[in-house]
């Protein structure tokens, strides 16, 4: 049931992609980004505030490492992403963005000295290889700042955003786990940080006159806006929080990679943009590297087995 959870949390999650692509349609990278967070924390840190007052009541230390969770996770990761998003397709993005596997890899030895052995190579070697052609069958809109026919200033954008966003859920998992804090309470504090930081920058980069939304066009903006929030801060953000209980930030971050095969579809049902056989040959071959990864987690002991979570 828990790797069901995982399949369809991702599943969810790929659909922000083409959302996303919606709302950028009406405004920025940046006053999207500090309009969707500061909504999203709004609600999260709210419903903490009604359910358990107390439970805000953070010490200087938490309210130092939610700064830099907000800085990284929030701030820098979305605006990397938008910008990048603007300006190519929607799955590219996200195949992009699924990169955030390497990364982690790097970040679990350096903060939980999480092994990496010859198995786990080998399923993540897997996953890559399943992961490739996808990415090599969407090329990018963006011609500008070429480096090369498959890399812009845009690819180099995304792989910001998910360096950024993989350091993010490291520091999540540190504050949930070490410091017993909420993840609930800590996605909602972040965002409003990270809102604020990204409010600001705003300020400065976008036009506001009176706003920085295309005339006429507030009700789509805020109706595309919303769906996010509620499908990626609400529901996925906590749902990811609850799951770093169980397995670590490696197998999700892999697991993760299931995530172009979803966007091309939600692309296909929300953009009309129609998959190739070659998302579903993909798909197999980066479950079997996932089911690989797993095992040999379930062997190491980083994952809890289902009588313990």
């Amino acid at each position: 049931m828990s790797l069901f959870l995982v399949c369809l949390l991702f599943f969810i999650w790929s659909s922000c992609f083409s959302l996303a692509k919606i709302a950028l349609e009406y405004t920025s990278p940046v006053f999207l980004t500090s309009f969707r967070m500061l909504l999203a924390g709004a609600i999260l840190t709210g419903f903490i505030w009604i359910k358990k007052k107390s439970s805000v009541k953070l010490s200087k230390k938490q309210w130092l490492s939610l700064a830099i969770l907000g800085f990284f996770s929030v701030f820098l990761t979305n605006i990397c992403e938008y910008y990048g998003l603007k300006r190519l397709s929607a799955a590219k993005t996200c195949f992009i963005y699924s990169l955030s596997p390497f990364f982690t890899i790097l970040f679990s030895y350096l903060h939980f000295k999480e092994k990496l052995n010859l198995q786990k190579c080998l399923g993540l070697l897997i996953g890559f290889i399943g992961f490739l052609p996808v990415l090599f069958a969407q090329p990018g809109s963006d011609t500008l700042f070429n480096f090369s026919n498959f890399l812009t200033l845009a690819d180099l954008s995304v792989i910001g955003a998910a360096l950024f966003a993989v350091y993010g859920w490291i520091l999540l998992r540190l504050l949930v786990k070490d410091q017993e804090m909420s993840p609930v309470l800590a996605n909602g504090i972040s965002m409003i940080l990270g809102g604020v930081m990204a409010l600001f920058q705003s300020f400065f980069y976008d036009s506001w006159n009176p706003w920085p939304i295309a005339a006429g066009n507030f009700l789509p903006f805020f109706g595309a806006v919303l769906a996010i929030t509620v499908t990626s801060n609400i529901i996925c953000y906590n749902l990811y929080g609850y799951m770093l209980k169980r397995y670590t930030a490696t197998f999700m971050s892999f697991a993760g990679l299931l995530s172009p095969i979803f966007a091309s579809i939600n692309s296909w049902i929300l953009l009309g943009e129609k998959p190739s056989w070659i998302i579903f040959g993909s798909t197999g071959i980066v479950l079997f590297g996932l089911w690989i990864v797993y095992k040999t987690e379930l062997k190491q002991g980083y994952i809890k087995k289902a009588t313990k979570a």
